[in-house]
Order: structure tokens, then C-alpha cells, then sequence
């Protein structure tokens, strides 16, 4: 009787451990691999392999409704080529949990830094940055970008004093 308690205690302990989901170590990695082609522009076809057919996915922009696939490509291009040099820097990458079960369900989130150079006007910036990707059949069907895009796009306008005596 003895044992039986101790399999049943063990069984609890260990059976309500949750861990990793099997794919999050895969996932991860296509995304870091995701993030640095973003990143050095090299190979924007091979972002959008990574990409499902039926992606749902939230630009970063005040007042922006979720984007299929075709108008992602046109979103991640936008930033490809308003901006030089960037480079993501990760906080920490964060395994994602399903909305329905709470369980983990091999999606990815990370928190990092975006750095790099405004195209036009060639100034520095920095951001700090928020982003999630689930995923289905091995590629990414939804998620999105949080952060404050529009504060980023004004910052790097040209100042006032600098455009007043250009004029």
C-alpha cells in the first residue's frame, strides 16, 4: 500500500509538470534564423518561406488590423527598407502557452532590442521590442509585433532646426 501511495504522489508531482512543448526548441530557432534575415536583408524569400499560407499576423502601428500573407511581405520589406544595419538582440525567448488549455503549444515570444539606422535621415536608434509566433505545419500562421512603431518612425524625422536651415 505503501508503494501505491508513492506512485500515486509521484505521479502527480511529475505528471502536472508542464516543460517545454517538443517543437519549441525548433520553433526557436526558425525564428532566431527569421529575425537575423530580417535583419541583414539578404533573403527576404526565404522569410516568407517560413511563412503559412493562412498567416494572421499584427503590425506593430497604432490603429492596425491583422495582415495576411501577401500585405506580412510588403510590412516586412517597409522596414527593410527604411532602415540599415539592424540587428535584434534577445532579452530572452519565452515558450508560449495555447489560449484554450494554458498548456504549452510550441509557440515562441521574445522581448529584445532592435537596433540599427534610419535609411533617410542615417540616424542610430533603438528599441525595445515585444513579438510572438505561433505556428502550423512547421511554419508561422500567426502573431505580431509590439511596440511603439509610430514613436520610432518620429523620432527619426529630420529635427526642426536642421529642416528650418535647410530652408
Amino acid at each position: 500500500m505503501k508503494k501505491f501511495y508513492l506512485c500515486i504522489i509521484a505521479l502527480t508531482v511529475f505528471g502536472c509538470q508542464q516543460g517545454l512543448h517538443p517543437d519549441f526548441e525548433g520553433n526557436k530557432a526558425m525564428i532566431e534564423k527569421f529575425l537575423e534575415l530580417q535583419g541583414n536583408e539578404q533573403d527576404p524569400q526565404a522569410q516568407m518561406d517560413m511563412i503559412h499560407p493562412d498567416l494572421q499576423w499584427q503590425p506593430a502601428f497604432h490603429g492596425s488590423k491583422q495582415i495576411g500573407k501577401e500585405a506580412f511581405g510588403e510590412y516586412l520589406m517597409g522596414w527593410q527598407t527604411a532602415m540599415e544595419d539592424v540587428t535584434f538582440t534577445a532579452q530572452a525567448y519565452l515558450p508560449g502557452v495555447s489560449n484554450e488549455t494554458g498548456l504549452p503549444d510550441g509557440s515562441v515570444r521574445a522581448y529584445g532590442t532592435w537596433t540599427g539606422t534610419h535609411s533617410a535621415s542615417g540616424k542610430k536608434w533603438s528599441l525595445t521590442t515585444y513579438h510572438t509566433w505561433d505556428f502550423k505545419d512547421g511554419k508561422i500562421i500567426a502573431g505580431g509585433d509590439y511596440f511603439d512603431a509610430g514613436g520610432l518612425m518620429a523620432s527619426l524625422m529630420p529635427d526642426e532646426s536642421t529642416t528650418e536651415t535647410a530652408e
